[in-house]
């Protein structure tokens, strides 16, 4: 069987990390025996200059016929620095999510113990980490209507809107990977303030029992956040909204020393999309220094998440482990000492498959 796979490698330093994750794609498709076959698109500030749109038809009519996705970066300085630009790459990521349907982002939150002195937290407190975010990706405040300004501009609105649908499916999908893993869900709201909240708490009460081996617990936005940070450790499975998840996941991020190791995955209704967390970093751009492991990594995910082959993905994560241990890293975690450049990386992980 082939497995088409459509890659939209974006901004910045996108094209290079996705490089190197088809490299390591290659290396286990050669020793396992699969056949991938890569068909490449626009999207982000490169499809807004060369089409004007930040997620062409022709992109989506790709997406919507492939196995996987898998996203680089996107973002540009020009679109950030410029308030009034009417279209912008980030558009194209949200139409992207909601056309799609990818309603469930998955970020695993989890140290390396080679890295673990780059955490800005205390050794004890995140040695052992290990939690799994999942945030609700096509409702809340970022696709509610309405949305805008008033005709003078001196005010401006957002909608926050969630249907009881959107919520179950999001946090039944969380106690089935909560009883999967160590079998505890946090589902985080802000039901003291947000009507959108207690109907979010509503759900839970009501899906909690259909799992009753289980252990459920509620928790404002504002105490996870601080709970992140003081005791990590504490979480197994986050359940929460789409703003909020957006938040949550890029503080935990900081965990693990580098939000260049985390990959992410956003499971869709019509296919998924395997991207890294970080953004596009336009000021590496070109100069083959940026840190390819969390697409590496998201790589892994799309071989589990995607196409249920395990032990591919094992074999890739032990591919990190282990450059990591050997110190073949870039330089945003070299610590002083060599410095090895993005391909160098990318090749190393795909010869180590090779030999494994």
């Amino acid at each position: 069987m082939t497995y088409k796979i459509a890659v939209l490698a974006g901004d910045g330093i996108g094209p290079e990390i996705v490089e190197q994750a088809k490299k390591v794609c290659n290396a286990i498709t050669k020793k396992f025996g699969h056949k991938f076959e890569y068909t490449e698109a626009l999207v982000g500030a490169t499809a807004i200059d060369q089409v004007g749109d930040p997620y062409p038809a022709e992109t989506h009519e790709l997406c919507m016929n492939s196995d996987a996705v898998l996203f680089g970066a996107i973002g540009h300085p020009k679109f950030d620095n410029d308030p009034s630009a009417k279209v912008r790459p980030e558009q194209g990521l949200l139409k992207m999510r909601k056309t799609l349907g990818l309603y469930a982002n998955l970020r695993p939150v989890n140290t390396f113990k080679s890295l673990i002195h780059k955490s800005p937290l205390k050794t004890e407190l995140v040695d052992g980490a290990d939690f799994m975010c999942i945030r609700e990706l096509t409702g809340g405040i970022y696709f509610g209507r309405p949305q805008g300004r008033s005709e003078d501009g001196q005010t401006a609105y957002d909608s926050c809107v969630y249907t009881a649908e959107e919520i179950e499916r999001i946090i039944r999908l969380g106690f089935e990977y909560a009883g999967k893993r160590r079998k505890k869900l946090t589902i985080v709201d802000k039901a003291n303030v947000l009507a959108t909240s207690r109907l979010w708490r509503e759900i839970g009460q009501k899906v909690a029992p259909d799992y009753p081996d289980i252990e459920v617990e509620y928790m404002f936005v504002d105490n996870a956040a601080m709970q992140i940070i003081t005791w990590p450790k504490r979480f197994d499975v986050m359940v929460t909204e789409n703003m909020f998840g957006d938040i949550l996941t890029d503080e935990a991020s900081v965990i693990s020393g580098s939000m260049g190791m985390l990959p992410s995955a956003s499971i869709g209704v019509h296919t998924s999309v395997f991207e890294p967390i970080h953004g596009s970093y336009p000021q590496a751009a070109g100069k083959n220094i940026a840190n390819p492991c969390a697409t590496v990594l998201s790589a892994a995910m799309m071989f589990e998440y995607a196409f249920g082959m395990m032990k591919e993905g094992a074999l890739i994560r032990e591919a990190v482990d282990q450059s990591l241990e050997a110190g073949v890293v870039t330089e945003d975690i070299a610590d002083g000492k060599k410095a090895y450049s993005t391909s160098e990386v990318g090749d190393w992980l795909a010869e180590y498959i090779e030999k494994a």
